[in-house]
């Protein structure tokens, strides 16, 4: 089996190359260089053999519940970067270890809030284990009313969107709160502020209102693929019913799913029922995420693309006078890290309780420090505004 190492999760179906961004950079912003090391194990971009044969079936199998279980830390891996196994019989002696290359955000506050002065802050904030801690029932990761309080605080001085592998309207509804943005499926879903060149730029953009009637721009890149994403869930709802702990979720632009729940020796019938009804879809590609499979169309899109796209829409491109931030704790919003650590243009922050390779600049332990860095923010905005 062809092996590479990519930031991105295992794809059956390769997604197309992420395209050169129109962000500008500020360089020497940062206090470390660009590591240009994997962020995960290199089996976890798995390239299929078209041809199946027994043998081949069995090594994509292996292939995948190695995966699977890699997306459950901690697990014995030698890191040479940082130079400790990530499951150190001292779990938090390797965690203080990791961040001497991934420094805490609230310890580091002051160096970051240096560099942000005579900056606009935007804000891009993942949910699940950011906002909300992760839960056995996704269904029941809800947002504490102190973490939506300190969330709707930070939104009154700087732009902020919620970008979710969540449907939009299941993060709006967990969320509730109509001073962010919002960008679900991984941002292929976005309701942003109306910009007339963003309209022209992308012919998916459309013009609707939000909940409060405001106008807002809507833009779906995927949107054709909305029937097959329908039928995939459908089936998959059939194919997992006798699995016992497996539960499917239709994120409208991609299905999850999650198999937190389910005993480690039915994972592999967990994802043969995935397998077999995504090999009928060569448009849609499977990934990994923290115990959840999930399938997308492959386009070129990702929460990287969705968070240039936002500070388009709200002009901040191209500014030397904006740093974007972003919070996240799942692989996939590593494509946001990637593309501010490649442009120079701001801080990605990992929410992590064990070490991992990232291209994030700073970390955070769990949502409660999330909590504290968005208090923190608030605090020297007001500040400096005195």
């Amino acid at each position: 089996m062809d092996l590479k190492s990519n930031h991105s999760a295992p794809v059956l179906t390769d997604s197309a190359p992420l395209g050169k961004s129109r962000l500008g950079g500020h360089h020497g912003l940062f206090p470390c260089s660009p590591s240009g090391g994997a962020a995960f194990s290199p089996n976890l971009w798995l390239s299929i053999p078209k041809k199946k044969t027994g043998v081949l079936d069995d090594v994509r199998a292996i292939g995948w519940l190695d995966a699977m279980k890699s997306s459950s830390p901690p697990h014995k891996k030698f890191n040479k970067d940082i130079n400790i196994e990530l499951s150190s019989p001292d779990p938090e002696a390797a965690y203080h270890t990791w961040l001497l290359k991934y420094p805490s955000a609230l310890a580091s506050f002051e160096q970051i809030a240096n560099f942000a002065k005579g900056k606009r802050i935007a804000l891009f904030l993942d949910y699940d284990g950011t906002l909300s801690p992760i839960v056995e029932n996704p269904d029941n990761a809800f947002m504490s009313d102190v973490m939506r309080s300190a969330v709707k605080k930070v939104a009154k001085y700087f732009p902020t969107a919620i970008i979710s592998g969540r449907s939009r309207d299941k993060v709006y509804e967990f969320v509730g709160l109509t001073e962010l943005y919002y960008a679900g499926s991984h941002g292929m879903d976005i309701m942003g502020p109306v910009r007339q060149s963003t309209s022209d730029d992308h012919p998916n953009c459309i013009e609707s209102t939000d909940t409060q009637g405001n106008e807002v721009n809507l833009f779906q890149p995927a949107r054709e693929f909305l029937p097959m994403i329908d039928e995939v869930f459908s089936s998959l709802v059939k194919s997992t019913e006798e699995i016992k702990g497996a539960t499917v979720e239709n994120n409208k632009f991609c299905v999850s799913v999650h198999y937190r729940n389910v005993d480690e020796d039915k994972w592999k019938a967990v994802w043969e029922c995935v397998e077999d009804v995504i090999k009928k879809y060569p448009r849609l590609r499977l990934t990994v995420g923290r115990k959840v499979l999930e399938i997308r169309p492959t386009i070129n899109w990702d929460k990287g693309k969705a968070l240039v796209f936002l500070l388009e829409s709200l002009g901040l491109s191209n500014c030397d006078d904006v740093l974007p931030i972003y919070v996240g704790d799942d692989r996939t919003d590593e494509d946001a890290f990637k593309i501010l650590r490649e442009r120079n243009c701001g801080y990605g922050i990992l929410v992590s309780k064990s070490p991992k390779e990232s291209n994030a600049y700073y970390s955070l332990r769990d949502p409660s420090e999330v909590m504290e860095f968005l208090k923190s923010l608030v605090m020297w905005k007001k500040s400096s505004a005195q």
